[in-house]
């Protein structure tokens, strides 16, 4: 299980003015974070505008970030969908490429209940001999797991961690101490540290894009007991993350990617593209990691 601690970044997609994702500059990407040292890669999640994708623009950036990483580390495949039909053929295609561990946010959107979503999940572990980590994001998902409802799935030995997109650390401490075996990673960026504290052994985010090393550095910290100094790099992380908070964490992400070389292009629409004072504002902001 500890191929899957420590810091993994929810990739971002470059796209093309056309539109095409690049792959090009997802390699770069990929192989950029290596080098600094992350620990794995969470693909095709939130961060990943997924649910904006095809399941075919899915499959092929996958494909991409498993050929560039070759094996040197752990890939986790978000194959999170609505319908569990399609969510089995994203999950037996990442099986197919490798991956080290598949993962789902629960269903959405219409309302299902608690059976309907555990007996998703069960359905595509069932098919797909794959670990799975549950995605538990209820301020976008709508779906807010009880300790009994995640106890049903970590009960289960084909489901290994939990990616807590959420602030209930109460939760967190909870589960960790009756899991010590599970991982459990801290979502919400800016609660790295908090996320730490109440059992989460890493974390997977959207900002480990562009400024891995300040969070590899928060838990070196922290292991080492050094909390005042964890404490000021986490608020050196949230000075730029509440910068993006405000002029649009996807939009504003991948503006920095650009300020620092890659060839990003624009998220997709109906996510807006930056005024020139929030790219000022922005700038400014990351002066630290430029």
């Amino acid at each position: 299980m500890d191929t899957f601690k420590g810091i993994f970044p929810a990739l971002l997609t470059p796209f093309k003015k056309n539109g095409q994702i690049n792959k090009q500059v997802l390699r770069e990407l990929v192989e950029w974070n290596i080098g600094k040292g992350v620990n794995g890669f969470y693909v095709c999640g939130s961060t990943a505008e997924s649910f904006m994708l095809s399941s075919e623009e899915r499959k092929s950036i996958l494909e991409t970030v498993c050929d560039q990483a070759h094996g040197r580390v752990p890939i986790i495949a978000h194959i999170g969908h609505i319908s569990t039909e399609v969510a089995i053929d994203l999950a037996q295609h990442a099986k197919q490429y490798g991956v080290d561990a598949i993962s789902s946010v629960p269903p959405f959107y219409y309302n299902f209940s608690i059976d309907e979503i555990q007996r998703h999940y069960f359905e595509i572990v069932d098919t797909v001999a794959c670990p799975m980590v549950v995605y538990n994001f209820p301020a976008f998902s709508n779906v807010s797991f009880s300790e009994s409802e995640l106890s049903t799935f970590f009960d289960d030995e084909r489901f290994i961690a939990l990616k807590n997109t959420s602030s209930d650390f109460f939760l967190l401490e909870r589960l960790s101490k009756k899991y010590p075996n599970k991982i459990f990673f801290n979502g919400y960026d800016e609660m790295f540290l908090s996320g730490l504290a109440a059992g989460a052994t890493g974390a997977i985010g959207s900002t480990f894009n562009f400024m891995a090393e300040k969070f590899i550095r928060i838990q070196q910290l922290l292991d080492a007991n050094k909390f005042d100094e964890a404490q000021a790099e986490q608020g050196s992380a949230n000075n730029i993350i509440s910068v993006l908070c405000k002029v649009g964490v996807m939009s504003g992400a991948k503006a920095i990617l650009r300020f620092m070389g890659f060839d990003f292009g624009e998220a997709k629409k109906p996510f807006h593209e930056l005024s020139e004072d929030d790219v000022v504002l922005l700038k400014s902001a990351c002066e630290s990691i430029l």
